[in-house]
């Protein structure tokens, strides 16, 4: 915990998707079973899904995701991990900086540690009641932010009292946002644009999207506004989906195809960037900024650029004091 107050604080949850402890095969089996056993990722009946989990997909995947991580990973530990904690510390110091001893900030991770029931478990026994939730995923799926609310009232089933609880459940059309992106492209761009801009986010099932989870949605959304903010022609940029995995059909067009098309296309240089991406994380730095390039030069392309996420930059905790402020300042007795 960050901070240490007497004022009666109000809890910040910052929620985020989580990461394996140790780029190892059996950290990795850990986490992958968690998340794989999560109905909101993977809704196939449990009768079905939970015998091939287990007994043949967690017998050879962790292995090969461990490799992964282990491109990744740091001395100081896992990208995401780090990228959280800077976040929590930025934001904390932040709202300390306008409200002294009012606020605690907490990381809890829908998978892995620091679990969201420990970031919970946390504010109660100090004594906190109230709590905002605030996932960092801009625009809300129900494998994402859904299941993020699932945890947070699985935590607190059963307890005699409950702390007020207030949520966000997206952000992917908030000025700020949407302002901070295309400024940290533009930032790249002081030698001229690439011949194509990339946004690409992290996929779904397309058959969530015909049941109605709204993130497709809200990615286009997204994507059209960073590039009307860039100036861009509907010719100069294109949106794409990531991280397919199993055999159904998922959110098209998928990334890895776009690059390796726009590099057979005879594009010299594409930039890609990932707005539903808070934080980078092994889908930014490898499998976009890795992978992707390999894809794009293979096939023809000669200049890559991944640009990366906000992560715990100036204009992301002044995003997230701005959520912060409009959904807390009347518990601490003021206007937002």
């Amino acid at each position: 915990m960050t901070t240490v107050s007497t004022a009666n604080p109000i809890g910040v949850l910052l929620a985020n998707v989580g990461t394996p402890e140790a780029p190892t095969a059996a950290a990795v089996r850990r986490y992958l079973a968690e998340f794989l056993s999560d109905p909101r990722i993977v809704d196939y009946p449990a009768w079905l899904w939970k015998p091939f989990l287990f007994g043949v997909l967690l017998r050879f995947r962790p292995r090969r995701s461990a490799r992964l991580y282990q491109r990744v990973w740091t001395d100081r530990g896992s990208p995401l991990a780090l990228g959280m904690k800077a976040i929590q510390q930025g934001l904390w110091e932040r709202l300390e900086q306008f409200h002294p001893q009012r606020y605690q900030v907490a990381i809890g991770m829908r998978y892995g540690v620091p679990h969201i029931r420990q970031a919970l478990d946390e504010f109660l026994n100090a004594g906190i009641e109230r709590i905002f939730v605030l996932p960092l995923f801009p625009q809300y799926s129900g494998t994402t932010t859904g299941s993020v609310y699932d945890a947070v009232f699985a935590a607190l089933a059963g307890r005699r009292t409950i702390p007020e609880l207030r949520t966000v459940n997206h952000y992917y059309d908030h000025p700020g946002y949407l302002d901070s992106i295309a400024a940290s492209i533009r930032a790249n761009w002081q030698a001229g644009p690439p011949d194509k801009l990339v946004i690409s986010f992290h996929g779904i099932p397309a058959r969530y999207e015909r049941s109605g989870d709204p993130y497709r949605a809200q990615c286009v959304t997204t994507a059209e506004q960073v590039a009307s903010r860039l100036g861009l022609p509907d010719s100069a940029w294109v949106m794409t989906f990531q991280s397919k995995f199993g055999p159904e059909r998922w959110l098209e067009p998928a990334t890895d195809s776009t690059l390796s098309e726009l590099g057979k296309a005879g594009a010299h240089s594409v930039d890609v960037v990932c707005p539903g991406f808070a934080v980078d994380c092994l889908e930014t730095i490898d499998e976009i900024g890795h992978e992707g390039r390999l894809s794009f030069t293979q096939s023809g392309g000669k200049v890559y650029r991944y640009l990366p996420a906000l992560n715990a930059a100036v204009p992301q905790i002044d995003l997230l004091q701005d959520i912060v402020n409009k959904n807390t300042m009347d518990w601490l007795g003021q206007q937002p």
